[in-house]
């Protein structure tokens, strides 16, 4: 199972990894994900990435028309060297590299993932900042002991297209689970259980997602 970034194009997604809608919908005081419309599955398929097709999520080709620049610009470094944040509590620690993608995962009912933390001696409190850092689609959290066990169920493979009503956007692909991600040049990204990547082509940190969707008015169909 792999997702090959095309070099100005789109990602071309192989080994019949499955695919679906699923929209961020405000639920009992935190966000969760409902699912939206269904979509054909394949062995191998093309995905968007300059934000233009008619035929979203599925590229028809439009990158050509407008010259889309896909250069990517994301740091290919390991996850565990681009931790820019540490929030520690007496069992638990949530590690954060700041790669966004503004899904709002990790706010639960009772405070930020990162004020749960702090408060983990109490076990509701320190269950809800585990699932606020592992719910965060852009990987960009972590929940681990002290110790670095990391603290998080390991997806089964899967492409997650994304829907914002709430911010009045369409936004990135959720891709769950052990997928290699190719880059254009030929190499590969970590591989990571929850990661984020844009589908609207104005993001700074191509090939992943960092929120610029909304400012964008990115809006495919939901």
């Amino acid at each position: 199972m792999r997702i090959t970034v095309i070099k100005d194009g789109p990602y071309h997604v192989t080994g019949g990894i499955p695919i679906k809608e699923m929209v961020i919908t405000f639920l009992s005081h935190h966000n969760e994900l409902v699912e939206g419309r269904k979509f054909p599955q394949k062995e191998v398929y093309f995905l968007c990435r300059c934000g233009k097709s008619k035929n979203a999520p599925f590229c028809d080709g439009t990158h050509g028309k407008i010259d889309f620049d896909g250069n990517e610009t994301a740091d290919k470094a390991p996850y565990i060297k681009r931790i820019t944040d540490v929030t520690k509590g007496t069992q638990i620690k949530v590690l954060d590299d700041d790669r966004c993608a503004y899904a709002r995962f990790c706010h639960r009912k009772d405070g930020s993932v990162w004020e749960l933390t702090e408060k983990d001696d109490d076990p509701y409190y320190k269950s809800e900042a585990i699932k606020a850092a592992s719910e965060c689609p852009a990987g960009r959290l972590e929940a681990v002991t002290l110790s670095g066990e990391k603290l998080e169920e390991e997806y089964e493979p899967e492409i997650i297209i994304l829907q914002d009503p709430q911010q009045a956007a369409s936004a990135g692909i959720f891709v769950k689970g052990p997928i290699v991600i190719e880059s254009a040049d030929g190499t590969e990204y970590e591989v990571r259980n929850r990661i984020t990547l844009c589908r609207c082509g104005e993001s700074s940190n191509k090939p992943f997602c960092d929120a610029t969707h909304i400012n964008a008015n990115f809006i495919d169909s939901f």
